[in-house]
């Protein structure tokens, strides 16, 4: 009888393992929305679409070859990455032609950050479908915001298809960015993460004025159903495709915000090199498990900390021994995400008061005060660095950004 029935669970541990798995996701893009309603807002239009890799239905589809399939597909825009995720983080990307369909690729991470007008000429209505991490810094919604401005300087349609904010629609974190601080990271006037989906926050750089001169675009977005703001990317049941090279996973898109500023003074200080980009922070000589109880004893809420040790497999300090700590998120919906580094610089800077990642990188602090959105936490670190008394300042636009952005809510 046992032999019976350990055969028949061996025969049913068989058809588990190897009968398909449909995931189910609860959330409906806005490439899938779109879908259904038969590309009602495209039709009888010249189509450019803004996409890459990340522009997928639930079935990992391209929206290239969806919207090149049903509509008249006449031009494509490749953000940093390029539109088939052919090119590397910061790697100048030029006009081709998409090899699968023979549209011409204008390239918006190149020569030109905003489409030209004769790249335009050739479309009536530019549709945007791009995955993004909720950051200030991560580039493609400046494109967006670009694509915004050109779309209404030549009078024509912008159609955003709305993904989930990984972080949630509740965070936001971070001042807003000051005068003489705006760039590709730093575009516009919000938090470094601004609690909006890529579709709400076009609304409200349409709706504030944020884009150039005040200008305006005749814009639409297609929601998502399904969505809530407290929905991580896990609760959507979607799949994540990586958004760029070190952002792998969506859990990832957690630590980005955690690490990402002072990774613009050293990355392999916060895990780029090694296989947990953004999740670490690490020096040459600080002793780990100090640092890791100096960080404990912060009690951060929703993170802890433990020592690890490792050598970097490329960049700067490639093969060179690292120690630090590597956060563990507990509550990632709940914890202060990006003031965790500057703690970090603090503790650091206490165990050995030698330990000064900005020395010698003065030709870096222009990009960390564009992730900073001020020069303000730079100069005040560098004179102490005592981040206690910086919070206050850290955090001082984060309400009001949040009942301001509010009117702009496509989800409960």
């Amino acid at each position: 009888m046992i032999r019976h029935l350990s055969q028949a669970i061996l025969i049913s541990l068989s058809l588990l393992l190897f009968t398909p798995y449909h995931a189910v996701s609860q959330v409906k893009t806005g490439i899938e929305v779109l879908s259904e309603r038969g590309f009602d807002l495209l039709q009888g239009l010249r189509v450019g679409l803004v996409t890459n890799p990340t522009g997928v239905d639930g079935s990992m589809r391209s929206t290239i070859d969806i919207l090149h399939e049903h509509v008249n597909l006449t031009a494509l825009f490749g953000p940093e990455h390029g539109v088939r995720g052919d090119f590397s983080a910061g790697d100048h990307v030029g006009d081709q032609v998409d090899p699968l369909t023979g549209i011409p690729v204008y390239s918006l991470y190149g020569r030109n950050r905003k489409p030209g007008r004769e790249a335009l000429e050739n479309v009536d209505v530019i549709v945007y479908d791009i995955q993004d991490i909720g950051v200030r810094s991560y580039t493609y919604i400046s494109t967006m915001g670009l694509v915004m401005e050109a779309a209404a300087e030549m009078d024509k349609e912008v159609v955003i298809l709305d993904r989930p904010n990984p972080l949630g629609g509740v965070r936001v974190e971070g001042p807003l960015v000051e005068e003489g601080f705006h760039s590709f990271i730093s575009q516009y006037r919000i938090p470094y993460i601004y609690g909006l989906t890529c579709g709400e926050l076009a609304g409200m750089l349409n709706g504030e004025g944020m884009l150039e001169g005040g200008i305006q675009c005749n814009l639409q977005v297609v929601s998502m159903e399904g969505w809530s703001r407290e929905m991580t990317f896990e609760a959507t049941g979607l799949q994540w495709v990586p958004t760029s090279p070190h952002i792998p996973d969506y859990r990832t898109a957690f630590f980005y915000p955690a690490t990402g500023i002072i990774g613009e003074l050293d990355p392999n200080m916060i895990g780029i090199g090694y296989t947990l980009p953004f999740q670490v922070l690490v020096t040459d000589s600080i002793d780990a498990a100090k640092l890791a109880d100096a960080m404990n004893a912060l009690e951060i809420y929703g993170v802890l900390f433990r020592p690890i040790y490792f050598k970097p497999y490329y960049m700067a300090r490639k093969g060179s021994p690292l120690q630090g700590v590597q956060m563990h998120l507990t509550d990632p919906v709940r914890a202060e995400l990006t003031s965790i580094q500057f703690w970090f610089l603090q503790e650091a800077h206490k165990l050995d008061p030698t330990f000064n990642p900005f020395a010698g990188k003065e030709n870096r602090y222009r990009m960390f005060d564009y992730g900073c959105g001020s020069d303000h936490l730079r100069t005040s670190m560098i004179e102490d660095f005592d981040f206690s008394k910086l919070e206050g300042f850290w955090n001082r636009d984060a309400e009001s950004f949040r009942e301001r952005s509010s009117k702009y809510f496509l989800y409960k």
